[in-house]
């Protein structure tokens, strides 16, 4: 089978398709024909290994447990392992194949029983394979660490990309009023999403406005702590869902220290694959509650090409892979 391989650490030239062995499922496992892959920023920090903790996962010199990337699949059941119930061949299913270390941008992928679930028939593989990581973050930030209650004033800063791009309408699902930070090109598609406010960053700031947040979702790092702390109500809390390792371990480490010393929270979101949570964002999806927002498709082939435009940080929304 096809599929695209990284033999070493870099750019995303270091990705090139290979024909290499066909997976066979185990006991516990579905192969899946794989039909459309999200790229998410896990995928090319994976790739880079950025950070240098991706190195102590998949290899410390060279890719060795993760070299195929694509962690967000769509696809049919090509066939099942004999101990799976759930599922059987001819199903159309989707999940985030995480913990079968990604492998998504190929033509067969295998991934665990537990890791799927089956794809709703109004909605198309490309719209399924969008929705796992991005959604399942957005929500987990949202309902879980942040607590968000209807009525609520919400922040999501990076309101254009995946994540918050569905961020903006679970918002909305749980009640809250949504005040999206985008560019000014995107700030359209930001309101279409049900944001109530929509502010361009190059234009405003929205740490001097003087306006307080329950809640602000920073889905990029472009803002420092004591920034965020500044717009929030006096129990307001901040879930760090983006930024680099620098920002990351700030958060890790001074987060305690700031929630102590006053009622607002600073907290880091690790969203982890969850099939009850992946399976109500499905409905949400099937019923037209959420929508998928999807940039761009790009061929198996275009992978590398693919992934440039993500890393750039312009995508409005996801940027899908077709197989």
């Amino acid at each position: 089978m096809k599929a695209i391989v990284f033999e070493k650490y870099g750019p995303p030239e270091v990705l090139q398709m290979r024909e290499v062995a066909r997976p066979t499922p185990g006991e516990r496992d579905v192969l899946i024909r794989v039909r459309a892959v999200s790229l998410n920023a896990a995928d090319w920090r994976m790739m880079r290994a950025d950070p240098f903790l991706a190195r102590l996962y998949s290899g410390l010199l060279r890719p060795k447990r993760i070299t195929t990337l694509g962690a967000d699949v769509a696809g049919v059941v090509e066939a099942v392992g004999s101990q799976v119930r759930r599922f059987e061949p001819g199903d159309e299913v989707f999940g985030d194949v995480f913990a079968s270390n990604f492998g998504g941008l190929a033509e067969f992928k295998c991934a665990g029983e537990d890791e799927l679930i089956l794809k709703p028939q109004n909605i198309s593989f490309e719209e399924a394979a969008a929705l796992p990581l991005a959604g399942m973050t957005a929500l987990h930030a949202l309902r879980d660490a942040a607590n968000v209650q209807s009525g609520q004033q919400v922040l999501i800063n990076g309101a254009s990309g995946g994540v918050g791009t569905y961020a903006i309408q679970i918002a909305r699902h749980l009640g809250a009023e949504v005040t999206a930070v985008c560019s000014g090109a995107k700030q359209q598609l930001a309101r279409s999403l049900g944001a109530h406010n929509v502010i361009d960053y190059a234009k405003e700031d929205f740490t001097k406005s003087g306006r307080l947040y329950d809640a602000i979702i920073g889905v990029n790092g472009f803002r420092s702590l004591d920034e965020y702390r500044r717009c929030l109500t006096p129990s307001g809390i901040y879930a760090m869902v983006g930024g680099d390792g620098r920002q990351l371990f700030q958060a890790l480490l001074l987060g305690p220290l700031y929630s102590l010393a006053s009622k607002k929270k600073i907290v880091t979101v690790s969203s982890k694959p969850n099939r009850a949570d992946l399976e109500l964002l499905s409905d949400l999806l099937a019923q037209g509650k959420i929508r998928s927002v999807i940039d761009r498709r790009y061929p198996l082939e275009e992978s590398a090409e693919a992934m440039r435009y993500l890393e750039a940080g312009h995508a409005a929304g996801k940027v899908i892979v077709t197989v």
